[in-house]
């Protein structure tokens, strides 16, 4: 069986050359990244037709590894595409869209956050003091969606301002997940 190629979906601003996801691009053999046109004024039409491409694009299983914005886009994508190449979602730190007070106004366009059950098995990763999502609500994501929950301390976004670097902890929750990479 071909294992999967890991699929990195950036969220808003995309993710600069210090961000995890940026770390793993080289550590990953045949890792692909899916690109935008537009990092910082998000279109969910224009955003979801590029993870499809970088899907199909593969010719062969996936597993996503998304960040911050990207996991509402996955869980978009996911009620309205062909799933199948999936094998498993890795979902960092997810927006809460639906906020004002946790998000800004470019990613309204994403809202509401979709919540059924992913048709995937999936693991939502989540810090106690992300200033983008309540742990409650990112909790309720992982329930709503049917994915298991990895709550990581206080680690702010889990991003590059996390001082995560290469996220040696995140690597190893994503080959706990998806063990085949």
């Amino acid at each position: 069986m071909t294992p999967p190629t890991l699929v990195l979906v950036p969220g808003l601003g995309g993710s600069g050359p210090l961000h995890w996801q940026s770390l793993w691009q080289p550590r990953f053999a045949g890792c692909r990244r899916v690109e935008q046109a537009d990092w910082d004024r998000p279109t969910l039409p224009e955003w979801m037709a590029s993870l499809d491409a970088a899907v199909r694009g593969t010719g062969g299983p996936v597993v996503l590894a998304a960040h911050s914005l990207a996991c509402s886009l996955v869980a978009h994508w996911a009620a309205g595409h062909d799933v199948r190449q999936v094998r498993a979602a890795f979902l960092v730190a997810p927006a809460d869209v639906d906020s004002p007070a946790h998000t800004p106004v470019e990613v309204r366009g994403f809202a509401p956050m979709p919540l059924a059950c992913l048709p995937f098995p999936a693991l939502v990763v989540a810090s106690q003091d992300d200033p983008y999502v309540d742990p409650g609500r990112a909790r309720a994501f992982a329930a709503a969606w049917g994915a298991a929950f990895e709550e990581v301390g206080r680690a702010g976004h889990l991003n590059t301002a996390s001082g995560l670097g290469a996220w040696p902890a995140g690597e190893a929750l994503l080959r706990r997940l998806a063990g085949g990479l």
